[in-house]
C-alpha cells in the first residue's frame, strides 16, 4: 500500500545521521533521500535502510529539495533536514493539520532542547528574515519552516525558483502572497548527529552565505 505522504530529506554527507534517523520515521511516510553531492556513504546508508535515493548534482538546499519534490508521487509532501536534529514523529501533527483542512501548509517552530543547539548567528539571521517577511506579507509563523508539510501539487504550482538557501524564504513569501493558510507547531530542536556539520549554522561564514541568499530572494 502506497505511503500517505512522501518525506524528502535533502542530504549532503549525512551518513552518520541517517543511521539513527531513518529507523525512527513513522510508516506513514515514504522517505526520499536526495544526495546532494555527498562524499561519504549517505546514499548507501539510505538504501540499506529502505529509503529511495535521488541524486542531485547541482549544489544547494533548494536544488536538493526541488529534486525530491519532483521525484515524489504521494499527494502529501513533507520536508525535513536529514541531520538528526528533528524527530520525524513531529511530522504527524503537521500532516494532520493539512489533511484536516486547517492549513495549506503546516510548519515547525524550532525549540532548542539545550543551550548551544542553535548558534547565536544563525538565530539572529532567522529573526531578521522573519521580521522582514511579517512586515512585508503579514507572515504568521516565527521560523523559516525547517520542517513542513503541504500538498505536492500546491507546492509545484507556487513555482519556487531559488535553488540555494533562499528556498524556504521564497516558499513562505509566495505561499503568503498566494493566500495559503499557514499554521505552526513547536518542534524539538536537537543537536546534530555526531560526525555531521551544518552547512549554514555550523559557522558564521555559512550563516552569512545563507543570509545573502535570503536577501536576494527578498529584494
Amino acid at each position: 500500500m502506497p505511503a500517505l505522504c512522501d518525506l524528502v530529506l535533502p542530504c549532503r554527507d549525512e551518513g552518520p545521521a541517517l543511521r539513527g534517523l531513518l529507523p525512527t520515521v513513522p510508516d506513514t511516510f515514504a522517505v526520499i533521500v536526495v544526495d546532494n553531492g555527498s562524499t561519504d556513504d549517505t546514499a548507501e546508508v539510505a538504501r540499506s535502510l529502505g529509503a529511495r535515493v535521488v541524486r542531485e548534482d547541482r549544489p544547494g538546499y533548494g536544488a536538493a529539495v526541488h529534486a525530491g519534490v519532483e521525484a515524489a508521487t504521494a499527494d502529501y509532501l513533507a520536508v525535513m533536514d536529514g541531520d538528526g536534529s528533528f524527530d520525524p514523529a513531529d511530522l504527524l501533527v503537521l500532516l494532520e493539520e493539512v489533511r484536516s483542512g486547517r492549513a495549506d501548509m503546516a510548519t515547525g517552530r524550532r525549540r532548542p532542547v539545550s543551550r548551544g543547539v542553535w548558534p547565536w548567528h544563525a538565530r539572529a539571521g532567522n529573526v531578521a528574515v522573519l521580521w522582514w517577511l511579517r512586515r512585508r506579507t503579514g507572515l504568521p509563523v516565527h521560523d523559516i519552516a525547517p520542517m513542513r508539510v503541504c500538498r505536492r501539487a500546491d507546492l509545484l504550482a507556487l513555482g519556487v525558483e531559488d535553488r540555494r538557501f533562499g528556498y524556504p524564504v521564497e516558499l513562505l513569501q509566495k505561499a503568503m502572497l498566494a493566500g495559503w493558510r499557514l499554521t505552526e507547531q513547536d518542534i524539538a530542536y536537537h543537536p546534530r548527529a555526531a560526525g555531521t556539520r551544518s552547512k549554514v549554522s555550523g559557522s558564521v561564514r555559512g550563516t552569512v552565505r545563507a543570509a545573502r541568499d535570503f536577501a536576494r530572494v527578498l529584494s
